[in-house]
């Protein structure tokens, strides 16, 4: 059984910064991509971030470029999302999933099945 237990959300002001974790089991880790959406309170869930730790490759989304990093530990089956310089367009509740990185790419509602989806964790952050 796929299981993604995401930590790491809470309450930050503007600039400030928090590190999400994903610790991921029930799959061969470096078979998938794995990473981070999120969804504000009356808007669709969006890709923010992922990586494929077999070739290194990764993703972001524009509005997170140069400001959030995100990393994996294949020894601890753990991606960690690196979040810097945080604004309150950046509040949501993030949700670790796994998937081929190609959908984060292409993120749509309609693949949400696509992805293996763990529990969110809320990042609020004040201004």
């Amino acid at each position: 059984e796929v299981q993604l237990q995401a930590s790491g959300g809470g309450l930050v002001q503007t600039g400030g910064s928090l590190r999400l974790s994903c610790a991921a089991s029930g799959f061969t880790f470096d078979d998938y991509a794995t990473g981070w959406f999120r969804q504000a309170p009356g808007k669709e869930r969006e890709a923010v971030s992922g990586i494929d730790s077999s070739i290194g490759a990764t993703y972001y989304t524009d509005s997170v470029k140069g400001r959030f990093t995100v990393s994996s530990d294949a020894a601890k089956n753990t991606v960690y999302l690196q979040m810097n310089n945080l604004n309150p367009d950046d509040t949501a509740t993030y949700y670790c999933a796994t998937g081929f990185l190609a959908a984060w790419k292409n993120y749509s509602p309609k693949i949400y099945d696509n992805f293996y989806w763990g529990q969110g964790t809320q990042v609020t952050v004040s201004s």
